[in-house]
């Protein structure tokens, strides 16, 4: 019966991976740095490595927004979420998978009469803001470093362009793992407090907890919305938003990966909290909006004339 109501989450990933991957790889294959199939290879990989090895932080943030301790009520939720952003899809436009799935537990504490956290509440929605002011900020100060060392190179254009695409794949990597870390929290994180899944043992001192093979579960319903309908929302980000040259696309991914992992990183939130410096909170941020915060510092950066607001 769970594997049932589980569905709604495993939809709900499907739309995640059909959506949110453009976020990451958009710009980079927009541009034809790389191709689709290589960039849907590499997110795949990697959005399940963080979904498992570090998706936990976000989920305990999320959780305490609202009691959905009830598997109908987790379904509930999750096929909500799906829904909205399956149809909001299909119409080529991006959306927030992290506003969507708060926007469902607020409606589920809404029908239940149960009281929702604006503690917690607060919390999410001013990490969303810091997200993209962050964002744009980071990419902002990265286009300046960059392009007085591109114009001044003497680097054969060939070669510059053989090390942009490289760079790609390795900044893209970088951000699919940490999309993976922040935001499978959205997909599953309401199924945790009902999962019926235990430990699993490998053999040689290595296990699985049920939360990591929920996680995975997770994981791998994006993955097949990475191969069944990211290709169009790609384009919207890399082309009708701003059109991004292979430089601009460089300096957006990394400024989006970077976001992503500061609001996923359990290690960096421990390494800030124990020397007594100020945290960053562990949310499901939108990485719709991080990128489009980092395209927007872009923009700016180049006067803001090219920047469609429409």
């Amino acid at each position: 019966m769970f594997f049932f109501y589980l569905l709604s989450g495993l939809f709900l990933g499907w739309s995640l991976g059909a959506n949110d991957t453009g976020n990451i790889f958009g710009a980079a294959v927009e541009t034809h740095m790389l191709k689709f199939k290589k960039a849907a290879l590499i997110a795949a990989i990697f959005i399940t490595l963080g979904a498992v090895l570090e998706g936990s932080g976000p989920s305990g943030t999320l959780g305490r927004l609202g009691s959905v301790d009830a598997l109908a009520g987790a379904f509930t939720v999750a096929l909500a979420a799906a829904l909205t952003i399956t149809l909001i899809v299909r119409i080529g436009i991006p959306v927030s998978t992290s506003q969507t799935i708060v926007g469902a537990i607020i409606g589920w504490n809404l029908f239940t009469g149960r009281l929702t956290d604006f503690s917690s509440l607060i919390t999410i929605a001013s990490s969303w803001v810091m997200a993209f002011v962050l964002s744009a900020s980071i990419a902002t100060l990265l286009f300046y470093l960059v392009r007085p060392f591109i114009n001044r190179s003497r680097m054969h254009l060939l070669v510059q362009d053989m090390m942009i695409r490289y760079a790609l794949i390795v900044v893209g990597a970088f951000g699919a793992y940490s999309l993976g870390a922040n935001n499978i929290a959205n997909v599953v994180g309401v199924f945790v407090p009902v999962s019926p899944f235990k430990d699993l043992a490998l053999g040689a001192g290595i296990s699985i907890s049920g939360v990591k093979q929920l996680y995975l579960l997770g994981a791998l319903s994006i993955v097949v919305g990475i191969y069944t309908y990211s290709h169009k929302v790609m384009r919207t980000v890399g082309k009708d938003l701003f059109h991004l040259s292979p430089i601009t696309a460089l300096v957006a991914i990394t400024a989006e990966a970077i976001v992503l992992f500061l609001f996923a990183s359990r290690g960096l939130y421990n390494l800030l909290l124990n020397s007594g410096m100020p945290t960053i909170p562990l949310v499901p941020v939108s990485s719709t909006q991080v990128i489009v915060g980092a395209v927007v510092g872009i923009g700016l950066a180049k006067g803001g004339k090219n920047i469609r607001y429409n």
